[in-house]
C-alpha cells in the first residue's frame, strides 16, 4: 500500500508540536522507509511524533514515529518505537 491522507489526523498540537495517529495495514520497514509520508510535507515537522496503528490486516502493532526530517518536500521517520512488543498473560 502507500500512505493515504485520510489515516492520518492530529491527536494535539501545542507550541509547535503535533502529535499525530496513523492508521495503515503496511508494516513498519514500510512505514518508516524515507519517502513514504512525502505528501504530507507541509504538515509534519522535525519533532512531530506520529503514534501509529501498523500492520492492520495481518498482526497488528502499535508504535511511535519521530519526524526526523521534514524539508523541501522530503518526509523521513526514525524507526519505529514498538509499544507493547509482548503479552504473557
Amino acid at each position: 500500500m502507500a500512505y493515504l491522507s485520510k489515516d492520518l489526523s492530529v491527536l494535539a498540537y501545542a507550541n509547535g508540536f503535533t502529535l499525530w495517529h496513523y492508521v495503515t495495514a503496511d508494516a513498519a520497514d514500510v512505514v518508516d522507509a524515507a519517502g513514504y509520508f512525502n505528501a504530507a510535507a507541509d504538515m509534519l515537522r522535525v519533532g512531530d511524533i506520529i503514534v501509529a496503528n501498523i500492520d492492520t490486516g495481518s498482526t497488528p502493532k502499535a508504535g511511535l514515529f519521530l519526524v526526523s526530517q521534514a524539508a523541501s518536500g522530503v518526509v523521513d521517520v526514525n524507526d519505529m518505537t514498538q509499544i507493547g512488543t509482548t503479552d504473557n498473560r
